[in-house]
């Protein structure tokens, strides 16, 4: 008796499937899902009360305007509780927060 098409295409399926997460290798403690990335996060999250002020100098030491930057670093870090890692750019690892807020010229407000 011959397999139907259905029945030959579920079996497509499932071997394209097979060999699609073949590639990925499990977590530790199984599950099937990819492992996470080792190293240190891509932005800092802060203690507003306490780290503030060390993260924002880390992030605008070598900005032009280094006052100005630090003084929209810290607001925006007392509100979103993130500063991005290095000395600029990455505003997207600290997600809507961060890069919604915009300035009344309509360019984002923190750096």
């Amino acid at each position: 008796m011959a397999p139907s098409k259905l029945a030959v295409a579920v079996a497509m399926v499932a071997t394209l499937l097979l060999l699609s997460n073949s590639n990925i290798k499990a977590a530790p403690g199984g599950g099937g899902y990819p492992a996470p990335p080792v190293g240190p996060p891509p932005h800092q999250i802060v203690d507003p009360a306490k780290d503030c002020g060390g993260a924002c100098d880390v992030r605008c030491g070598e900005h032009s305007r280094k006052n100005r930057c630090t003084r929209a670093c810290l607001t925006c870090c007392r509100t979103c509780r993130c500063v991005p890692a290095g000395t600029a750019g990455n505003q997207e690892t600290c997600g809507k927060c961060y890069t919604g807020w915009t300035t009344h010229g309509n360019r984002t407000k923190c750096p």
